[in-house]
Order: structure tokens, then C-alpha cells, then sequence
């Protein structure tokens, strides 16, 4: 755990299509790519993505991590054209988490066509439940309830311990004293007391990131979206074709707003809509009955928050 200000990071979630299983005239299938301090990761990628990339003013060499939560086409197809545009960019590895239980499509998907250079990718699977611990976050994996093996994505920022500076002046401590409690947890103060670390700061929760498409209502949905700054959630259906959505494994908009109202999540942003649905407003709307902090999707837009470190 570091000891800091607790500095705000700045999350800008860049959306490169919002589509479920087809690309439509206006909407392309699915991809979103999260900026988070100097990381960018790049979440289900559906085919076109690479060109999405370039009309989001960005590239496939510019991407650091892929994280694909099933196998079914929307959300994969992108991937082997993605990697061989990369590694004909830039020298730079590219990490790829997805479910160990989809390691055949990965295989065939970076052996389908006929190239003679590396790739450049390492393959990180994670099983449901598994936490992985990388520079600026930890990753953590959910099983989610689909027709196919499915995880969801939870990226936690680091949690810092952050100095009070009113508790600080009333013990005395500055300057090179402020350095000493840093390194050894413990100092003497001016009035011969000895302080602890732990009186005088506080444990910050770090920014947080949920993932979560294709799925019904289900425990790890709650688990991923649990007091999350940002809930990027899949919203395929209306309300008014519930049955639709149970049926398949898919969440409508309200369905969505529930999840993040009672996960006290913070933004939400619905995507992977049904193509039968040719005005989105009605999701926002829908959604904005439960839980007001929403925003409907769309192709090539950008959305940034500011997730300061709380408590």
C-alpha cells in the first residue's frame, strides 16, 4: 500500500462500437477502450475493431491489455486482425485475459490465417474468482451467467494511506518528522509523544472499473459492479422484451439501473444494443428511471470521470 495524496485519476472510456451480434448502418460491433493513468485496455473486441481504433484517433500499437469476457463472435472476432496490425506497429508485448475455458478459440483464432512473425502476445487466462496484480490495478474475474462460459472484469485501483493534515498539526509533526512516520510507521513528537502512522491517516479505497456483458441477473454481476466509479454493462433489451432477455442471457436497460443502483455503482454506460432497436434513447431513459447517474452509449464517443480515491 503507498502513501499519498490520494490523487484523482482520470478514467476516459473511449467507445468503439456498440452493437450486440451484428453491426448495424450506425452502429458497429462491440469494443471499448479504457484509459487508466498510462495503461489502455481494450475490452471485447468485435470485428472492425482495429478500424474503430483509427477513427477513435487512436491505434492498435497504442494498446496495452485485451480483456475478452466470452467467445461468441461480437465479442472476439476483432482479435486476429487486431494483433497482426499491432505487431507489424510496434516492438511492444500486448497481455490478453480472457476465460481459461475458451483457450481452443483463442488458439484457433491466432493460428487462422497465414503469417510468419510474432505476434507479440502473451496469453494470461483467469478463471472465475482469480485476482491478478499488475502495475496499476488489480484485475479481478467473476463468472457470469450467459449461454457460454462468461466473465465479467473488475479493475481496482491501488488503495493508499493518505495523511490528515489537521491531525498532523495537533500531534506537531512536519517536515522531516512527516518523511520518518512515512518510512518507519512510528516517530517521537515535539511534546515527547510517540505517533503511529494509523492516527494520523486514513485508508483510501483506489478508482474502480466494472466490465460486465452478456449476462442475466446474477451474483457475480453484483460482485463486479459493487461501488464502482465506472459500470461499462451490457443493456440489450428493453424492458418491454424481458422475456427476450431472459431467455437468451441478457440484461434489459432497466435490469442494468437495478444492478448499478444496488451496487451503488457510479456512472453507468449501457451498450450492446439489439439491432431491433434503431433509437437508443429509450435505454437512457429507461434506465435514468432507477438510476439517474446513466448514460446510453454510442459509437466513437468518449466519456471521462474523475475517480477520486474515497474512504
Amino acid at each position: 500500500m503507498s502513501t499519498d495524496t490520494g490523487r484523482t485519476v482520470r478514467l476516459e472510456l473511449t467507445i468503439l462500437g456498440t452493437a450486440s451480434q451484428s453491426p448495424t448502418r450506425d452502429r458497429a460491433q462491440g469494443g471499448y477502450l479504457l484509459q487508466w493513468a498510462d495503461e489502455r485496455i481494450l475490452f471485447d473486441p468485435g470485428e472492425g475493431c482495429q478500424r474503430q481504433l483509427l477513427f477513435a484517433g487512436t491505434s492498435a500499437a497504442q494498446v496495452d491489455r485485451v480483456c475478452i469476457t466470452h467467445f461468441h463472435g461480437d465479442h472476439c472476432l476483432g482479435l486476429p486482425g487486431f494483433l497482426q496490425s499491432r505487431a507489424l506497429a510496434t516492438e511492444r508485448r500486448v497481455t490478453i485475459h480472457y476465460p481459461r475455458s475458451g483457450q481452443a478459440y483463442v488458439d484457433h483464432m491466432l493460428a487462422g490465417s497465414a503469417i510468419d512473425f510474432d505476434l507479440r502476445a502473451d496469453l494470461m487466462a483467469l478463471e472465475p474468482g482469480e485476482r491478478l496484480v499488475t502495475p496499476n490495478f488489480d484485475i479481478v474475474a467473476a463468472a457470469l451467467q450467459h449461454p457460454v462460459p462468461t466473465i465479467g472484469f473488475r479493475l481496482e485501483g491501488r488503495p493508499a494511506r493518505h495523511l490528515i493534515a489537521d491531525r498532523l498539526d495537533e500531534e506537531g509533526i512536519s517536515g522531516a518528522l512527516v518523511a520518518d512516520l512515512i518510512d518507519e510507521g512510528v516517530v517521537e513528537s515535539p511534546d515527547g509523544d510517540l505517533v503511529e502512522l494509523a492516527e494520523v491517516s486514513e485508508v483510501l479505497v483506489g478508482p474502480t472499473m466494472a466490465f460486465v456483458m452478456d449476462t442475466s441477473i446474477c451474483e457475480g454481476a453484483r460482485e463486479l459492479a459493487r461501488e464502482v466509479d465506472l459500470l461499462v454493462c451490457e443493456s440489450t433489451f428493453l424492458e418491454t422484451d424481458a422475456d427476450l432477455a431472459e431467455d437468451r442471457g441478457h440484461l434489459t436497460a432497466l435490469q442494468a439501473a437495478h444492478l448499478a443502483a444496488e451496487s451503488d455503482a457510479g456512472l453507468l454506460v449501457l451498450s450492446h444494443f439489439s439491432n431491433r432497436y434503431p433509437d437508443l434513447a429509450a435505454f437512457e431513459s429507461e434506465a435514468r428511471s432507477i438510476h439517474s447517474n446513466c448514460v446510453a452509449a454510442a459509437d466513437l464517443s468518449c466519456i471521462a470521470i474523475a475517480a477520486a480515491p474515497r474512504p
